[in-house]
C-alpha cells in the first residue's frame, strides 16, 4: 500500500525573507529619524533658552558695570578681548582686562565672553555653546560716531547721555533676508530692527560647517559686518538669532 507525501516545507523563501528585511529596514529608518528630528527640536529649545539667559546676563552685566562687554576672541577662553590702542590707531595687542577706551578687538565677529559673564555651559576653552555643542557667537554696536565706543567703554552710556542722549545711536541691524544686503545695511522693508545694541545667535545644528546658502553666510565668521540675518527655519537656514532693544537696556539700566 501506498501513502501520500502530506510533508511541507516549513521555511522561509528568499523572496520572503527579503520582502520581511526590507520591512524592518525601513521601519528602523523611520524610527531614526523621528529620533533625529525629536533630539533636533530639543536642542533647538533648550538653544533657545540659552540666548534668553545670555540676554538676561547681558542686561546685569550693564546694570552694574554700566556698560556692555566686549565679545570674546578665538584666543581668550571665553573672556572679553580689548584693543590696547583706541581708535583711530591700529588695535594693537589683545588684552583681556578693561580698557578705558572701550575698543573691543572684534564688535562683530566674536563669541560670547562666557568667563567674563559667569556662564555655563562651556566647551573647554572656556566658550558658552549651544545644544549641538558650537560656540555661541555675540556682536555690540561700536556706535561708530562717538568715541569712545559709549556701549562698551566704562561709563560710557551715561557720559553721553548727560551731554546728548541723542548720540547714543546702536546701528547693529537684524533683517529677515540676505537679499540685497550693502554696505553694513538692509532695505528698511527688510530690517526686523536697525538699532539693536547687541545679537547673540546660534549657528544652529550644522554650525561647524562653512554655509553655502546666502542667509546664512550673512551670519558667518567671513561677513564681519554690523548686519545679521534672522530668517525662517528652512533645510539652509538653522540660525537661532536674538538682540537686546536699546529700550530694554536703558529702562533696566535706570
Amino acid at each position: 500500500m501506498t501513502f501520500p507525501n502530506t510533508s511541507k516545507s516549513s521555511g522561509f523563501t528568499l523572496t520572503e525573507l527579503a520582502i520581511v528585511l526590507v520591512i524592518v529596514a525601513l521601519l528602523i529608518g523611520g524610527l531614526t529619524v523621528s529620533l533625529s528630528a525629536s533630539r533636533d527640536i530639543a536642542n533647538e529649545k533648550e538653544t533657545q533658552k540659552q540666548l534668553a539667559l545670555i540676554n538676561e546676563a547681558l542686561l546685569g552685566f550693564a546694570a552694574g558695570q554700566s556698560r556692555l562687554p566686549c565679545p570674546a576672541t578665538a584666543g581668550s577662553n571665553g573672556r572679553e578681548t580689548f584693543c590696547t590702542n583706541a581708535l583711530p590707531a591700529a588695535c594693537g595687542a589683545e588684552l583681556y582686562t578693561v580698557q578705558p577706551h572701550g575698543r573691543c578687538a572684534d564688535f562683530f565677529n566674536a563669541f560670547v565672553p562666557a568667563a567674563t559673564l559667569g556662564l555655563s555651559p562651556t566647551d573647554d576653552q572656556g566658550f558658552a555653546i549651544d545644544a549641538w555643542g558650537n560656540r555661541l557667537r555675540y556682536a555690540v554696536s561700536n556706535n561708530a560716531a562717538v568715541l569712545p565706543p559709549p556701549f562698551t567703554a566704562p561709563s560710557g552710556m551715561k557720559t553721553v547721555w548727560a551731554i546728548d542722549p541723542t548720540q547714543l545711536q546702536p546701528d547693529l541691524r537684524v533683517c529677515n533676508t540676505a537679499a540685497n544686503i550693502a554696505a553694513n545695511d538692509c532695505p528698511a522693508a527688510n530690517q526686523l530692527t536697525n538699532s539693536a545694541v547687541a545679537v547673540v545667535f546660534s549657528t544652529g545644528r550644522n554650525g561647524s560647517i562653512a554655509p553655502t546658502a546666502a542667509n546664512e553666510l550673512a551670519n558667518w565668521t567671513t561677513s564681519n559686518d554690523r548686519v545679521f540675518v534672522s530668517a525662517t527655519p528652512s533645510p539652509s537656514f538653522d540660525d537661532i538669532v536674538i538682540w537686546l532693544s536699546p529700550n530694554i537696556l536703558y529702562n533696566r539700566m535706570i
